[in-house]
């Protein structure tokens, strides 16, 4: 049986929120699939107005693509920071009208040599005081193609001691799909 759903890859979901809305209005309601609020996730790279319509319209989970700690990272490996700031993503991320005991997940590709130093994660604690959060650490696949490497398990393993021994609810992403180079982690 289908027991959790989640909306990411191959595209923006939120680029298609009025039919996203619809379908997962299907997918919550009684009559319909009846699923839990609790076992559905719509994954964005932060388009902050669609992530506020979202919110206000249905009691859904919400992963953001982060994978960096400062505004240069992040518009050097996420495009949509030219429209929508890191600072004006968390501060969205701050103001989302969640109901209690709900987080966001905030998802952190770790790149090395790029965003996977001790400094970052403390950059890290700093953008998740006041946000209802948990980080999911995903250490990056490696293509052939490009230039980025995969940071040792030692230097990830150590980035997280360091977000939750400070008190940062955070996991490491079991690693798929590595010997195909598939997705990002």
């Amino acid at each position: 049986p289908i027991t959790n759903i989640v909306l990411m890859g191959m595209g923006e979901p939120l680029h298609n929120l009025d039919n996203i809305i619809h379908a997962l209005t299907a997918l919550l309601d009684d009559d319909g699939m009846c699923f839990s609020h609790r076992k559905i996730t719509v994954s964005t790279v932060g388009l902050v107005p669609a992530m506020k319509k979202l919110v206000s319209a249905l009691q859904v989970n919400i992963a953001v693509s982060l994978n960096a700690t400062t505004q240069e990272q992040r518009l050097a490996v996420m495009p949509i920071t030219k429209k929508y700031s890191l600072a004006e993503l968390m501060q969205t991320c701050k103001d989302l009208p969640l109901k209690r005991a709900k987080r966001i997940n905030f998802e952190y590709v770790m790149m090395a040599g790029f965003n996977d130093s001790l400094d970052d994660a403390r950059r890290l604690i700093q953008l998740m005081k006041g946000v209802p959060s948990k980080i999911n650490l995903i250490p990056y696949n490696e293509n052939p193609e490009r230039d980025i490497r995969r940071p040792s398990n030692n230097q990830v393993r150590a980035f997280q001691h360091f977000l939750v021994s400070r008190g940062v609810h955070c996991s490491v992403r079991v690693t798929r799909g590595r010997d195909i180079s598939a997705a990002c982690g």
